[in-house]
Formats: C-alpha cells, structure tokens, sequence
C-alpha cells in the first residue's frame, strides 16, 4: 500500500486510537506507509540533496522549498491534513484554523557537524508532530534514535507561560544537563528506534524531545510534518518564537514572503470525511 492508501483507510475509531496511545504512550505508530516505490523515491531525493550539501547536517525547510519532491506532495494531501486536523482536535477540544498549514522539514544528519545537532531537547510550536524516517542506520549504537519526555505540559493559552517554560529547557546548560542525566541513567525518556517508512505520531508541543547522536560516517534523514500552530494569533509568539523559520526567511505560515514568490493565493482544499464505523445493535428498551 501507498501513503494515501493507508491513510484513506483510518476510521474514526482508528484515530482515537491513534489519540489515545499519544495520551497514553507518548506516541503512535502507522506502520509501513510507504510503499517500496514511495520510499525509494524519498531515499533518492535525499542521496540528490547530500550530493549537494556534502556529507553534513543539513535541512530543507518549507512546502515551497520541497516543493515538485514526493516528501513535499505529502504536505499538500488532504488525507494527511484530515489526519492531523482530527488529532489536533483531539487535543484540543477544538478544530485548527482554517488556514492552518503543515510545515515540512527534511532533517539529515551526517558528519561531524550532525553530532552537534543531537540532544537538542525542545517543545515544538505545533500541536502535532509526524516524523517519518527516510534513511536510519541499521546497526551501531548511535543511530539517532528519538527520545521523548511525554505530555510534559498541557496545551498553554497564555503565550507567556510557553515562553517561559521553553526558555528553561531551550537553551545549552539544560540540554547538556538533560543529555548527562540520560547518559547516567538518571533520567529515562521513551527511545523509539526509528524505522524507515513508519510514521510516528506525538505531541510535540506537550512533549520534551530530541534524538541521539548518529555515527558521524552514516546518515540519518527524516521528515517532519509539523501540524496546529497553538499560539497561531499571538504576535508575541510570532515575534519572538518560529527561529526555524526566520532562520530560512519564511512567513509565519511557513512560506517564502510574497515579494519573493509569485502571488498565488491558499485554497484549503476539502479532505474525504472520516469513515465512521457501523454503530452496534443496541438492546431493545
């Protein structure tokens, strides 16, 4: 099966499940869905961008940026917008914003430079988080393996209580000591060993994570689509938070600013309704 086969195929009973073991677990798993094809074209969009790189942490960031790629298309797919949409509903107890975009970020780690992008423990800025590995060492120790703290935090209205918990674990000297206690044993995150072609589902706004080092001579490239922004009508929050995006001169929503693309306005498009399983037959009253 294909990404759109398997996600055409979750119910409403399938997503609260899915909801609930991100509650419950930290995380959720849809096993294999990538077909062969699917994964092989992500592996040689990926071997394309580290010939052009070189072999060294990089990332691509943006629907425009990923743009006429396999891994770019699944940003525009209403099935997988349904997907997340629910889950952030889930969450939240209320539907995202209409406009609300997915923004996809191609990670990968290689070289020297790429161990100094693990145990970088952060909260994203989006309720939801879909990660799908490309390319994961087989073997070895250090593989990048995600870790999570999860549901560390509830969904914050106020914007200034995000901040301030951010600032205390966002920065260098937390990190470090986060990335200690774990090397001691001290601390216990959930370690996923990522599979390429699974996608895993968590709440990356409420949950601490990050991932490990990878063998600088091996390569680590995934996809995350992240989903729900919270503070989405804060201008604080978009002033202040979003580095990643100032950082590859994006717009709040995640795209190049208009006086640098041509002016071709959002139409959200309409994802299939959820198929809703057949209600039991109930006792007669």
């Amino acid at each position: 099966m294909d990404f759109s086969t398997v996600l055409s195929s979750i119910d409403e009973s399938a997503l609260l499940h899915l909801a609930e073991r991100m509650d419950r677990e930290g995380y959720a798993v849809l096993e294999h869905v990538l077909s062969d094809d699917e994964l092989q074209r992500a592996r040689d969009y990926v071997a394309q961008q580290v010939a052009v790189h070189g072999h060294r942490y990089f990332s691509v960031h943006g629907v425009e940026a990923l743009d006429d790629t396999l891994l770019g298309s699944f940003a525009r797919l209403p099935l997988f917008h349904r997907l997340l949409s629910e889950l952030y509903r889930q969450g939240l107890d209320h539907n995202p914003d209409p406009d609300e975009r997915m923004f996809p970020v191609l990670r990968c780690l290689a070289g020297h430079n790429g161990r100094k992008q693990a145990h970088f423990y952060h909260f994203d800025a989006t309720a939801v988080t879909a990660l799908l590995p490309v390319v994961i060492p087989d073997d070895g120790p250090y593989r990048g393996d995600l870790f999570i703290f999860p549901n560390l935090r509830r969904f914050r209205r106020n914007v200034l209580i995000n901040m301030l918990e951010k600032s205390l674990l966002q920065n260098t000297f937390s990190q470090r000591l986060i990335a200690h206690g774990i090397r001691r044993g001290l601390l216990r995150p959930i370690t996923v060993r990522l599979v390429p072609g699974h996608l895993y589902l968590f709440w990356g706004y409420r949950s601490l994570h990050g991932n490990d080092e990878c063998d600088p001579r091996l390569l680590r490239a995934t996809a995350l689509y992240h989903f729900g922004d919270v503070h989405r009508s804060s201008a604080l929050a978009r002033r202040v938070l979003g580095s990643n995006k100032r950082e590859a001169k994006l717009d709040h929503d995640g795209l190049r600013p208009s006086t640098l693309r041509p002016e071709t306005p959002y139409q959200a498009q309409e994802p299939p309704p959820l198929i809703r399983p057949e209600p039991l037959d109930s006792e007669p009253s």
